[in-house]
């Protein structure tokens, strides 16, 4: 569909032809420019829109920045060829007008039917610049080898940032269908029937051990490099920590933990998980000649009998969301006080829990305040319990108008079960006027000690201690992003107006931790604030 100029005569024209062509340009320019202007830039609605853009590629640019909707990148993905780009086109129009900002493009069988071929949009001068935009991008290709490599991995991130999202979708998913109605019915049923509740708590933890039997789960645990490399690099760096030791890895999924041990020269790694996992894992070990060394167990770790008395080492990545979700940090505690030698090492060894002020007006106007009109229609019933949930996302470091506060720190070695649940004191300081306080987002600090009295200074920061030569990461908006990602928990400020806050103002709080039922690996968050000129506030949410 791309248009070709006046002067591009084919050269199959007879050569009489051509000059009686080039005369009749030259002595009807007028004509000419009533068919078709030089200026071949056309104006184009917006996908995500109806903004009017004064050409294509300034509103792809625009689709690319504020939705993250990369045509070209997507077309190259999935090998779209011409007609496929259509569809693709129309299919986005399509969703956007049903209010479908997000439409899910990760495969092209999401817009193959015939019936994307038709319009979305009378006249809709994209799809008559789709050749043009294609050639366009093929040539810069071309021209430039940094630029397509960028652009290579900047698909690479969408990818796995789609992964990160399927990954939480996954557990979120498994957890809500499976736990939450158990949970609600735990408390009335234990006190009526005991010995069926406690039943029902198997049922329950069996179901969240069968979410992490797929192999999306551990995919995307996996291309977490941030995770995974932490873990790999404090054991290939500290190999003198696990040379002839035995390790004891709790929760091994695939058994990549594991693995790293027994190359570093650990005499015996025992690799617990109660998943259906552990088969995969076992074959992985066995593929990879580690057998002699790795041994797996299916099983919980409180309930299986292992081969030892004693570890010398404990390995595991039990961290969930706002560190605790999932509960599955109990399971650590029980295996460190029943498996551990007095001197042995947890590896990560510390963990900090950080709280900061949110503030960040585009969030809510996309996630709150859009309901309030979509298409000129009130949608307030959507936001029934939107405030009774913390969020999971990714957010800016702009987002966040003050220096964050440790409201818990977590020594591995020494810290107990009862201690998981509490409510702890934090304050934080404006570092720039807020239009308002729309939330909190609360993340976490790991770090990794070679020794059991190594310490971690207070309020120490992970890029700090890397600088120090210490393996340390953080989950916050200021690092890399993990799968992690960050827990926001949004104000609701009922029928007032928010209060803009000025730099320079104190904000006081307590933050509680509680599990949501006995037995539940589902959290609940309370925060409690106040200060100086702040309108004070109390809250609760539930991470599930």
């Amino acid at each position: 569909m791309a248009s070709s100029s006046r002067a591009d005569v084919p050269d199959s024209v007879p050569a009489d032809a051509r000059s009686v062509s080039d005369e009749s340009d030259s002595s009807t320019e007028e004509g000419w420019e009533d068919v078709e202007p030089d200026d071949e830039t056309q104006p184009v609605v917006g996908l995500f829109s109806e903004e009017i853009f004064p050409d294509v590629r300034s509103m792809l640019q625009a689709s690319k920045e504020k939705h993250g909707f990369d045509l070209l990148a997507i077309q190259k993905q999935l090998g779209l060829d011409f007609l496929d780009t259509i569809k693709l086109v129309n299919y986005v129009r399509t969703e956007v007008k049903a209010g479908n900002m997000s439409p899910d493009v990760s495969s092209k069988s999401r817009f193959s039917d015939d019936t994307f071929l038709k319009p979305a949009l009378e006249d809709d001068a994209l799809l008559y610049s789709l050749d043009d935009i294609t050639e366009q991008g093929e040539n810069e290709t071309q021209d430039n080898n940094a630029e397509a490599r960028v652009s290579q991995l900047q698909e690479e991130l969408e990818r796995l940032q789609l992964q990160f999202s399927e990954y939480r979708s996954a557990v979120q998913k498994s957890m809500d269908d499976q736990l939450t109605k158990e949970d609600e019915k735990l408390d009335t049923a234990a006190a009526m029937n005991p010995s069926k509740a406690s039943h029902k708590i198997q049922e329950a933890d069996a179901d969240y051990f069968t979410s992490y039997a797929y192999n999306g789960i551990h995919e995307s645990m996996l291309k977490d490099s941030i995770r995974t490399d932490s873990y790999r690099d404090f054991v290939y760096e500290n190999k003198h920590v696990f040379k002839d030791k035995v390790v004891l890895d709790v929760g091994c999924g695939t058994g990549i933990l594991s693995m790293f041990c027994a190359k570093a020269g650990a005499k015996k790694v025992i690799a617990v998980d109660n998943s259906n996992i552990i088969d995969r894992a076992r074959e992985i070990v066995y593929d990879n000649g580690l057998g002699d060394v790795i041994t797996c167990i299916r099983g919980k770790i409180e309930e299986v009998t292992l081969p030892v008395e004693k570890v010398d080492v404990i390995i595991s990545e039990w961290m969930g969301y706002a560190l605790l979700f999932e509960a599955m940090f109990d399971s650590v505690i029980y295996a460190r006080d029943r498996y551990l030698v007095p001197d042995g090492l947890m590896v990560p060894s510390h963990a900090t829990l950080r709280i900061a002020p949110f503030a960040d007006p585009d969030f809510i106007a996309s996630h709150i305040s859009f309901w309030h009109n979509v298409y000129g229609f009130k949608m307030d019933s959507m936001l029934l319990k939107i405030y009774d949930e913390a969020n999971v996302r990714s957010i800016q470091p702009t987002a966040i108008p003050a220096e964050s506060d440790v409201f818990l720190p977590l020594p591995l070695h020494t810290i107990t079960v009862q201690e998981l649940t509490f409510l702890k004191n934090f304050q934080v300081t404006l570092k720039e006027d807020i239009d308002a306080l729309d939330g909190w987002a609360i993340w976490f600090d790991i770090f990794f000690m070679p020794s059991r009295d190594s310490t971690v200074p207070e309020n120490a920061v992970p890029s700090d201690m890397q600088k120090k030569g210490f393996v340390a990461f953080t989950t916050g908006p200021d690092g890399p992003e993990t799968h992690w990602q960050q827990a926001i928990c949004l104000i609701d400020h009922g029928k007032r107006e928010p209060q803009p806050m000025k730099k320079g103002q104190v904000i006081n709080g307590k933050i509680g931790y509680e599990k949501k039922s006995t037995g539940s690996r589902l959290l609940d968050i309370s925060i409690k604030w106040d200060g100086e000129g702040v309108r004070e506030g109390n809250q609760e949410w539930s991470l599930q």
